[in-house]
Order: C-alpha cells, then structure tokens, then sequence
C-alpha cells in the first residue's frame, strides 16, 4: 500500500506560478472563490457566507494535509503571494495508488492557461512525488472550460509515462 506523508510541505513552482500551502491570511480570496456563484456552480458544495467559514474551510484544508489525507496549494503568481486558486490531490486512495484532483481559481484569471499550468506541476507531483499510479479529474458535463483545459493537457502529454 502507498504511504502519504506531506510532512513538510513541499511549495511547488513552475514558470509564472508558485503553489504554496493555504494560511489564515488567505481567508479573503477563499472566501471569495467559495462564495462566488459562478466559480462554485460545478462544485456541488454549499457557498460560504462569511470568514469564519472561510476559515473553517482553510483549516479543514490544512488537517488534511496534516493527517495525510490529501494536499491543496494556493495558487499564487509569482512575486504575488495573493491566492488566486486552489488545486490539489483529494479523495486519496492509498491502497489504489490512486487521487483525484481538482481546482478552482478566481474568474478574473480564466483563460490565462494558468490552471493548466498549476496541474502540470500537480500531476508531476503526484506521480513523482507521491508514487501515484492513476490520477482522476471528474468534471460536471456542463463545465465545458475545465473539460477543455483538461483536453488540452492531455493532448500536450499524451500520456504521462512514470520513468
């Protein structure tokens, strides 16, 4: 079986992104991210209606990471440390060697190839960094602009080949 430990935390980077663990500092951005109608309407979660429950959701974030059972990074421009998403590998299946993953970044950063970007590096991470065998992205058949940049991705790798 596959042992996950994200003790420490690992930042990730790529060219113009810098991924980083989520802070209370956050609570802002989050806020506005999981409050935003139109950045939650694939999510089927409840949108969160103040700070503190944009804290709560930072936390419950941060003891996941803790209790190694799934990782999320803010995600960040470089020389920016403002959140401008989150992407991260969840529903952990160690026994399968498998995670799904998922992201959501602030509408002002839509069509920027930011998100595709960000799931390079979180996709390396899992394979290379976690052992992963398999990762899965499950998207709402209406959300055409996460299917796109999924396929866009797939087109550009092909497929990932563990070395």
């Amino acid at each position: 079986m596959l042992i996950i430990n994200f003790e420490p935390f690992t930042n990730l980077e790529t060219e113009r992104l810098q991924l980083r663990r989520l802070e209370n500092s956050d609570v802002k951005e989050v806020l506005a991210l999981r409050s935003n109608p139109s950045t939650m309407k694939y999510i089927p979660r409840p949108l969160l209606k103040n700070g503190e429950e944009a804290l709560e959701h930072i936390a419950m974030i941060n003891a996941k990471i803790d209790n190694n059972e799934g990782i999320n990074w803010a995600i960040t421009l470089k020389g920016n440390p403002k959140l401008i998403g989150i992407i991260g590998h969840f529903r952990i299946q160690p026994q399968n060697y498998r995670a799904k993953i998922g992201y959501m970044i602030l509408p002002e950063y839509h069509g920027q190839g930011i998100v595709a970007e960000a799931i390079k590096e979180v996709v390396r991470y899992g394979f290379e960094e976690m052992n992963l065998h398999s990762i899965e992205a499950i998207i709402d058949p209406g959300n055409l602009a996460s299917e796109r940049v999924l396929q866009k991705w797939i087109c550009q790798r092909s497929a990932y080949s563990r070395k």
